[in-house]
């Protein structure tokens, strides 16, 4: 059942092109973890050493008065105000455009991810480190860091390319598109000619991207266009595995869409059917996405029993 579901699915090109672009999204992601964790901590040292005050003796005095929400992060003592500050000196966005609500303060002097992760997307307040964040998370902080030196339009078309995987309400891309795709992400590994576990995947993506995607499915009907002697083979498993992490993502990309109201909810709501129908019809993914799914369904009913509580109160019952 498993495997003719898959085959299935691979028949559409449009979906295979969807899921070897989000395959190349995670090898990046994979490739990107350990040179940027060891540029963080290049990065909190190079900023202890500028203002040595602001080291592991210094002590934040506000408590939880300080603690940031979303966007807002009013310092209550001395130590974070120094530490908004350069904060705010190194990042990319000048107009204060900064998730503060992803950091906790108090940790700023004694852990570099930390500060990190103010030059990142909002919702990711409990990842601890690069190996726990997607991609888009990684760019977004070589992107807005002042202390990475690379070509950052190279890194926004990447990022720009990743939001329409994810955004893609009926998880399809053309194969022009996908053409595009290869150009813009092998143009951002070029500015790392340096790094050994970069250049290593480059070679991996450009063969997925160019090759066709075989996956091996023995005693069953192989889906159209797989050709063995020029395909990159994968099992139905690895297959799997990758669909499973791009629709995880995709998810938790509508949730904190939804909870931040960033997109209207008829919009949140119509993609979230979209993907409920396509679950419906695979249930090998069904299975493993139900509590994704039921935490986006309970956010989504919130809204609506607030309003249902408002419209009581608008009534004579409700205001007598």
């Amino acid at each position: 059942m498993v495997l003719s579901e898959l085959a299935a699915r691979l028949n559409c090109a449009e979906y295979k092109n969807w899921v070897k672009a989000g395959h190349c999204l995670l090898l990046l992601r994979g490739c990107l973890q350990g040179f940027v964790g060891r540029e963080v901590l290049a990065f909190h040292r190079s900023l202890l050493a500028a203002a040595p005050g602001l080291g592991p003796l210094a002590t934040c005095r506000s408590g939880s008065r300080g603690s940031p929400r979303a966007r807002q992060f009013q310092p209550q003592c001395q130590v974070c105000a120094e530490w908004k500050r350069e904060i705010l000196k190194h990042h990319t966005s000048k107009n204060g455009d900064v998730h503060w609500g992803n950091c906790r303060p108090v940790r700023w002097p004694v852990d570099a991810w930390e500060v990190a992760k103010a030059f990142m997307p909002r919702g990711l307040a409990d990842k601890t480190g690069p190996e726990e964040c997607d991609a888009v998370a990684l760019l977004s902080l070589i992107n807005s860091c002042d202390h990475f030196e690379v070509d950052r339009k190279k890194v926004t078309e990447v990022i720009k390319c990743r939001n329409e995987i994810m955004h893609s309400s009926e998880m399809k891309v053309s194969s022009v598109w996908l053409r595009d795709f290869q150009i813009k992400i092998q143009n951002f590994l070029n500015e790392f000619k340096n790094i050994p576990e970069i250049v290593a995947v480059y070679s991996r993506i450009e063969q997925l991207l160019t090759s066709d995607w075989a996956v091996y499915m023995p005693e069953e009907d192989q889906p159209d266009g797989c050709d063995y002697e020029t395909g990159v083979y994968l099992s139905e498993h690895q297959v799997n595995e990758i669909e499973m992490e791009l629709l995880k993502e995709k998810l938790q990309e509508l949730y904190l869409q939804a909870k931040g109201q960033e997109v209207l909810p008829e919009e949140i709501l119509n993609q979230l059917e979209v993907v409920k129908e396509f679950l419906r019809n695979n249930e090998d993914l069904r299975n493993g996405l139900t509590e994704d799914m039921q935490k986006l369904d309970s956010l989504q009913q919130q809204p609506q029993k607030l309003d249902s509580k408002e419209a009581r109160a608008q009534t004579p019952e409700g205001k007598a």
